[in-house]
């Protein structure tokens, strides 16, 4: 298996990344509401890469300080 990775410069660019992943571990949105102890609501704002204050500031920052993050999903399982 391949190590998916993926730049993230906004809430949006996390959130994709994120449905990306749950989609190729086959779980549903409320299977891994479930999992976390979460509403499903939620996970779909965080899919959707939905504004709020604290995400927008991060990445802000993140811009600003000239950071760049990347996401990469782990393959052992964890």
């Amino acid at each position: 298996m391949s190590t998916e990775w993926a730049y993230a410069a906004t809430p949006s660019d996390v959130g994709a990344f994120l449905r990306r992943a749950r989609e190729r571990q086959g779980l549903s949105q409320q299977e891994l509401a479930d999992d976390l102890g979460i509403n499903r609501r939620y996970v779909y704002e965080l899919e959707a890469g939905r504004p709020n204050i604290f995400a927008d500031r991060l990445f802000q920052t993140f811009r600003h300080l000239g950071v760049r993050v990347r996401l990469e999903e782990r393959d052992d399982g964890l």
